[in-house]
């Protein structure tokens, strides 16, 4: 489990095209996103996690999980299962998941109408940091 006095994490949310990063705080309870990475079949370009991760130096990662309304698995839930075992596999932190159910809805209602406008990758980005920040109220950080 983080430090949650000083723990900075990443949060994803993996998509088979674009996949979101934010950094959060455990502390504050509170993230931000970051980038919003090009995927091919919900793989990253692993140079720009790397690039990434060295940047922020977060003590874990948090990735959204896809499911249906009622709680089963989605066709999208092996991408984002895939993909935090690679992000543990790769870079040795560990790789929680959190149900990421509504964060692009909520990530569209965070965003200006005019930000979303100028940049509509900025979406993914957002989204990750619902999920970052879902993780930390389910872990009573926030």
């Amino acid at each position: 489990m983080p430090d949650r006095a000083s723990g900075t994490l990443l949060g994803f949310d993996p998509g088979q095209r674009h996949i979101g990063v934010a950094v959060g705080e455990a502390l504050l309870g509170t993230a931000r996103g970051l980038a919003t990475l090009p995927a091919r079949n919900g793989q990253p370009e692993w140079g720009e996690v790397a690039t990434l991760l060295e940047r922020w130096a977060p003590q874990a990662l948090v990735v959204g999980l896809p499911s249906h309304a009622d709680g089963t698995d989605s066709d999208s839930t092996v991408t984002a299962r895939r993909l935090a075992g690679r992000l543990h596999g790769r870079f040795g932190l560990p790789a929680y998941t959190v149900d990421e159910r509504l964060s692009s809805r909520a990530a569209e209602q965070r965003l200006e109408p005019r930000q979303h406008q100028r940049d509509p990758q900025a979406i993914h980005a957002e989204a990750a940091a619902v999920i970052l920040e879902t993780y930390f109220a389910q872990q009573g950080m926030a």
